[in-house]
């Protein structure tokens, strides 16, 4: 039953125009677990029928951060190179008329398209939030195992790129060696953990914001503990918990450089219990707060 003192979250992410952005790429294809990763967008903004539009923390109600849903761009049957000129045309497009932009994948492989859409990338910063370095070869394609790799290679400095949340037994010691190589800053779950998911956060948006006109912040839901994230398939034991992710999306979503934030990795058809998609729409809300925090153009 509707209760008109209850207002959802499903029906202000419904807009047509906004200071916040919502826009599906459901890239998929050419990702390194097949999957269904195209059905996520869909199913993220059904989740948010399950939220409501007040956050509690803050006091911010989302009813005053107009949202527009720009849909979903057609590509769910292209490859990466395929759709790459229709991704970063979107969100470059996208970008004009909103003060951020939350991106819906699909699977990592939309990051690379996407900075483009945002950069240049000489000026860009990138934050990911991922257990993975997406840094393999390029030599097979582009999939959502290299995004971070082929944005190096097409000119973007690794001491733009910032990675957290990293894990043990999900990387390899020639990866590793790629991002030293190329003076990425790597901060592991540990540190973290140790640090707290606040003052890294903080940190690393402080480093790239000393150095980048603009941020783009990868969130990839397998940097969440598998408990928490089923339906990420790459998600293991040992990663964040939902609150820290939620707390990394706040803090990203204040931040008056970050100009996109990208869900990517979900698989609904592996979720138990809507898990995953009930995460990614918490994070997406709590962007979205911390947007409605920063002054209005």
């Amino acid at each position: 039953m509707d209760d008109p003192n209850w207002p959802r979250a499903s029906a202000w992410a419904r807009g047509t125009e906004g200071r916040l952005g919502l826009l599906g790429i459901p890239l998929h294809r050419a990702s390194i677990t097949p999957g269904r990763c195209d059905l996520a967008p869909a199913a993220v903004r059904a989740a948010l029928a399950r939220y409501s539009t007040w956050d509690f923390e803050s006091g911010v109600d989302l009813r005053d951060l107009p949202a527009a849903d720009l849909g979903d761009l057609d590509v769910a049957t292209r490859l990466p190179e395929e759709a790459f000129e229709a991704v970063s045309r979107a969100v470059a497009a996208a970008l004009i008329d909103v003060q951020a932009l939350v991106l819906l994948g699909g699977d990592n492989s939309i990051t690379w398209p996407a900075c483009h859409g945002a950069g240049p990338l000489e000026s860009l910063g990138l934050l990911t939030l991922d257990a993975h370095l997406d840094l393999r070869g390029l030599d097979g394609g582009h999939g959502n195992g290299n995004p971070v790799r082929a944005l190096l290679a097409d000119g973007m400095p690794g001491s733009q790129v910032v990675q957290a949340g990293i894990q043990s037994f999900a990387n390899s010691p020639a990866y590793a060696q790629v991002a030293r190589r190329e003076n990425i800053t790597v901060i592991p779950v540990e540190e973290v953990r140790a640090r707290g998911i606040e003052a890294v956060v903080s940190g690393a948006l402080d480093r790239l914001a000393a150095r980048v006109d603009r941020i783009y912040v990868d969130l990839d839901l397998d940097v969440l503990d598998r408990a928490f994230a089923p339906a990420a398939p790459g998600s293991r034991p040992g990663g964040l918990a939902p609150w820290e992710a939620r707390r990394a999306a706040a803090i990203c979503g204040r931040h008056p450089k970050v100009r996109v934030l990208d869900l990517v990795e979900i698989d609904p058809q592996r979720d138990l219990a809507e898990t995953t998609v009930l995460a990614a729409a918490a994070c997406l809300l709590s962007f979205a707060s911390g947007v409605a925090g920063r002054k209005a153009p």
